[in-house]
């Protein structure tokens, strides 16, 4: 972190009030260095962003020095890579050095850094795992060598993974105080978007610094549309054609930020804060389109006047919603070594205990790994019947069918299965009962708090929407996706209010925005395009699809991933059904024929010929 002279010689008392002094002692105690820590982090988010530190007002006033925090030291990496003073090498040798020696005292609680002091007392303080930084810090890492996007993919690409993981931390930050973000799944394509309009927005902003110093961080697939506008932009030349630029990426940027859904549903303190800073976007948007050829000497700034206009209502309504929500304020310091931001070795990671074996002792087989499915989807079919076959409520069926599920989650990770999807609830399910939907929700909900996989190298995920399911269940769904994100075994997949028209039919949404965004041509539209805008497009497709309880159907079941699956019924009710079913089920599969639509190899005969 490069500090400047003037930064380490101010007393803290010129950076805050009393008020503010008060509030620090409050949350982070009387260290005289860590309030310091934390009083140069807020000057430097307020002298370098303003408009950040204003949003960073409209939160709980006890969230706002771990904000502060994050700020400072996205700002500090950004400032080592984007330090001309040094070659391209040297740059990004300080950001690998402020990132290991980030590392080290993680492990130990402390810094000589004022910026990476307060980042890592943040980080004890309020439990938060900044592992999920690491990707991000290693793009900063690169981006001293210099950028260049050819399409909007790879420059959307860096933009998210730059942002997103910082965004996720603040996440955390809220949901470890108490207020759950709720950033709805079905949304997540609203989410991106909008942060692809943060980066244009910012990359229009600080266009005179860059072009200053040879970065031109636009994507070529733009440029091309705008002949001579890359030369002219590098020459700093005012032209027809890159005025016609800047007017359509001010447009651009502006669809982006405009995203009417992104608050919906949040707690109204969140969504004070969203829509602000969405406001203040889109007033920055027009400082750029008001400054024509002095956008390449300085960077635009929306008028004090303006600023305030949009300020001053926020922080009313802010201060409203914040005054009727209960905020948990940060535990004391707990000694913590689990948190670093480069990849363990193996012997450090932590030690997951195996499954515990089968009651009959049986051992699963060993199935060569070129004859393994990667990915195992199940229909968990037949719970109410099991019940009633024996005079129980339909809903029992479902108590009983929990310890099937866990039966298969051992089963699958002693014979190194790498995916399982379970087919848990689906969107046509609500037209059950209301006894059998709640006992369902219930069950769920105790799977959800209890968690009796923590200790095994299992990672969470959810598919499906929220648009139904009760808060608690959400808020506590993305916290074990969040808990086990890092988990390398296997990924167990739920799909709860799940339909896989539903998931066609959203997927055609996303691709029309990005269409009616001019980020698609329609004429061009892949399966890969449309794969990548899944609600989960990182989960590969299923190659064995297995379905319980004696019917021979799909219902709606993941079609897309599912396309070339081989199909695996069973008589068996799902309560009846145990680990070994799904050794089965895998032996099964190894002896079917996957052709993917291409002929049968050619047999070759060794007989000898008749004459």
């Amino acid at each position: 972190m490069l500090s400047t002279s003037s930064d380490r010689q101010r007393p803290a008392a010129l950076w805050i009030g009393h008020r503010s002094t008060k509030l620090l002692a409050g949350v982070v105690g009387a260290d005289p260095a860590l309030q310091a820590a934390y009083l140069l982090c807020r000057a430097r988010t307020k002298r370098h962003d303003p408009a950040e530190y204003a949003l960073i007002q409209l939160v709980p006033a006890v969230l706002r020095p771990a904000c502060w925090a994050l700020w400072a030291a996205a700002n500090a990496l950004d400032d080592l890579a984007d330090d001309r003073t040094a070659d391209a090498g040297k740059r990004a040798e300080r950001v690998g050095e402020w990132v290991s020696a980030l590392d080290h005292e993680l492990a130990t609680g402390t810094s000589t850094d004022p910026i990476r002091l307060a980042l890592v007392d943040t980080a004890w303080r309020w439990r938060l795992d900044i592992s999920g930084l690491h990707n991000a810090m290693t793009l900063v890492q690169h981006d001293a060598h210099g950028r260049r996007f050819t399409d909007w993919n790879s420059w959307r690409a860096w933009g998210r993974g730059t942002l997103l993981p910082w965004f996720d931390q603040v996440r955390d930050l809220f949901e470890r105080a108490g207020v759950a973000v709720a950033l709805r799944l079905d949304r997540q394509d609203v989410y991106e978007q909008f942060l692809d309009g943060v980066r244009l927005t910012d990359i229009l902003t600080d266009l005179s610094a860059d072009l200053a110093q040879g970065d031109l961080l636009l994507p070529g697939q733009i440029l091309d549309q705008f002949p001579g506008s890359a030369d002219d932009l590098e020459q700093r030349r005012w032209s027809p054609s890159t005025a016609s630029l800047i007017t359509d990426l001010t447009g651009l940027a502006r669809r982006w930020v405009t995203q009417p859904a992104l608050a919906r549903g949040m707690h109204p303190g969140l969504a004070t804060a969203l829509d602000t800073m969405a406001d203040l976007l889109r007033a920055q948007l027009d400082a750029v389109s008001a400054a024509g050829p002095t956008l390449f000497h300085a960077p635009p700034r929306p008028s004090f006047v303006t600023t305030a206009r949009l300020l001053a209502p926020a922080r009313a309504r802010a201060a409203l919603a914040w005054s009727l929500t209960e905020v948990t304020v940060p535990p004391p310091r707990r000694t913590r070594h689990d948190t670093v931001l480069t990849q363990r070795p193996p012997a450090q990671r932590p030690a997951f205990r195996s499954p515990p074996p089968h009651p009959s002792g049986e051992r699963p087989p060993q199935i060569p790994i070129d004859q393994m499915p990667t990915h195992v989807a199940v229909i968990m079919d037949g719970n109410g019947r099991w019940a009633q076959q024996r005079g129980l409520p339909r809903h029992e069926g479902h108590r009983i069918g929990r310890s099937a599920a866990y039966e298969m989650v051992y089963g699958a990770l002693e014979i190194g299965l790498r995916h399982l999807t379970l087919y848990t609830f689906s969107t046509e399910n609500w037209k059950r009962d209301d006894e059998e939907i709640g006992t369902i929700l219930a069950v769920l909900r105790e799977e959800l708090r209890e968690y009796p996989l923590e200790d095994l190298d299992v990672r969470v995920r959810w598919h499906g929407r929220p648009d139904r399911l009760p808060r608690d269940v959400i808020d506590l769904m993305r916290m074990r996706e969040s808990s086990t994100r890092d988990r390398t075994g296997l990924t167990l997949t739920t799909c709860i209010d799940y339909g896989g028209r539903d998931e066609i039919t959203r997927t055609a949404a996303a691709l029309a925005r990005r269409v009616q965004s001019g980020q698609l041509d329609p004429d061009l539209i892949s399966e890969k395009d449309l794969a990548q805008h899944l609600p989960q497009p990182e989960m590969p497709d299923v190659d064995l699809l297995w379905r319980t309880g004696n019917e021979q159907r799909i219902s709606n079941f993941l079609p897309w991933h599912t396309a070339y699956a081989e199909l695996y019924f069973t008589a068996d009710y799902w309560p009846e059904t145990d680990r070994r079913h799904l050794w089965q089920a895998i032996s099964e599969y190894t002896h079917r024929q996957r052709r993917h639509g291409a002929p049968l190899p050619a047999v070759v005969s060794h007989e000898p010929q008749q004459p």
